[in-house]
């Protein structure tokens, strides 16, 4: 008997793994389809070059934040909110969403769900997004996935929160202008962070826009150090491939209606004033080539200026503090004198004193003290994990 229950055990493991393998392959083929209809059904308003401001038509507004913030359109995340717990997160957009003997949620994942019916991103959508309510008056605030079924993306995002989110996100905006980087940067909705967001002509490889944005760290790190970075959260996309059945992680997409009666969910200025025409200002962006992204990558790791931390581990056992670093050619050497000593203090993280360290060291430092989250928990229902770094932490005493 007990051999039997094993055995009736091991096939319903195998079934399951077959069924998410199923279902993971439903979602690429679902997403693929969906992309191109979207390109044989785009809006002619979409093309770059138009001009747009805020008298503009709702229908045009519309095109420009479709052709900007573009990612997988066969579904998006809405944000719900439980005010008996005072939880909250985000879900795929589902019209079987608690459906009486078709949504097992929570029990089961909505990327696990044999009964998906997910909405798909389309003009209706975007508009609450944008006044900020359903069509019950309800409060609507509506996500992307960043990372499409072939593992490319159409843009990168870097979120500060919380901390010295302002300090930060301007010292990363003008890494971006000295690179001649078009950034838009935009006040979190909840108004104590930033988005930095880097727009693609194409779409090119999460890998790539992530080597991107990781030399966008560094050097804002080697160039102010004293800063820290300590309200660096991740990168958007946050991993390289998509994950095995899931939807990659998720970013709330700007100019939410209702947020932005406070001033927030906006794109702002050196001053952190929002811009007057957001949407003058959006359409004035200019997306970058692939060409020039693949030219900075390169020029980055010739000279050794991509955070050293491989992005992700490959082993999913192996420790992220023993990674080893990359095998391009070694970062340059630290300038400045050099103390005898170092004083470090461990308690709940590790503290060393910087007042006598030069500037590089304490970059080279925090450079050394980043690793990828493996095991990370999320608090959010239906979020993937993130694949980040963090080096923070050593650089804020």
């Amino acid at each position: 008997m007990d051999a039997r229950i094993t055995e009736l055990v091991a096939r319903l493991s195998a079934l399951e793994r077959e069924r998410a393998e199923i279902l993971a392959e439903i979602n690429t083929l679902r997403s693929v389809r969906s992309e191109e209809a979207a390109a044989i059904n785009a809006v002619p308003s979409a093309k770059a070059g138009d001009t747009i401001d805020r008298n503009s038509t709702i229908e045009k507004k519309i095109a420009l934040f479709r052709r900007l913030f573009r990612g997988r359109s066969d579904v998006f995340p809405v944000r719900w909110e439980n005010r008996t717990t005072g939880r909250s997160g985000y879900a795929p957009a589902c019209a079987n969403e608690w459906q009486r003997g078709i949504c097992e949620k929570p029990r089961v994942k909505c990327s696990a769900c044999a009964n998906q019916a997910f909405q798909a991103v389309d003009e209706v959508s975007i508009e609450r997004h944008l006044r900020g309510t359903d069509a019950n008056g309800a409060p609507f605030v509506m996500g992307v996935y960043p990372m499409l079924a072939d593992n490319t993306c159409s843009f990168l995002a870097a979120d500060f929160d919380e901390g010295e989110w302002r300090r930060d996100v301007l010292a990363f905006r003008e890494t971006c202008q000295r690179h001649k980087i078009p950034v838009a940067v935009e006040r979190s909705r909840s108004g104590n962070g930033a988005h930095a967001w880097i727009f693609f002509e194409e779409s090119i490889s999460a890998a790539s826009a992530r080597r991107l944005g990781a030399f966008l760290i560094t050097d804002t790190m080697e160039r102010v150090p004293d800063i820290g970075f300590g309200s660096y959260d991740r990168l958007f996309p946050s991993q390289d491939t998509m994950p095995a059945g899931g939807f990659g992680n998720l970013i709330a997409l700007p100019l939410q209606g209702l947020a932005r009666t406070s001033g927030n969910s906006m794109f702002i200025d050196e001053s952190c004033s929002p811009y007057l025409d957001q949407w003058a200002f959006l359409s004035a962006i200019e997306p970058m080539a692939r060409s020039r992204v693949d030219h900075l990558i390169e020029e980055a790791s010739a000279s050794g200026k991509i955070l050293g931390v491989r992005i992700p581990l490959v082993d999913e056992d192996e420790e992220p503090w023993l990674a080893p670093p990359s095998r391009r050619r070694p970062p340059p050497a630290i300038d400045g004198p050099l103390p005898s000593t170092i004083t470090v203090v461990q308690a709940d993280q590790i503290y060393i004193q910087r007042h006598a360290l030069p500037p590089s060291l304490i970059a080279r430092l925090i450079r050394l003290a980043a690793f990828q989250i493996r095991n990370f928990t999320p608090h959010k229902p239906c979020a993937d994990p993130p694949t980040t770094s963090l080096g923070s932490s050593l650089a804020r005493s």
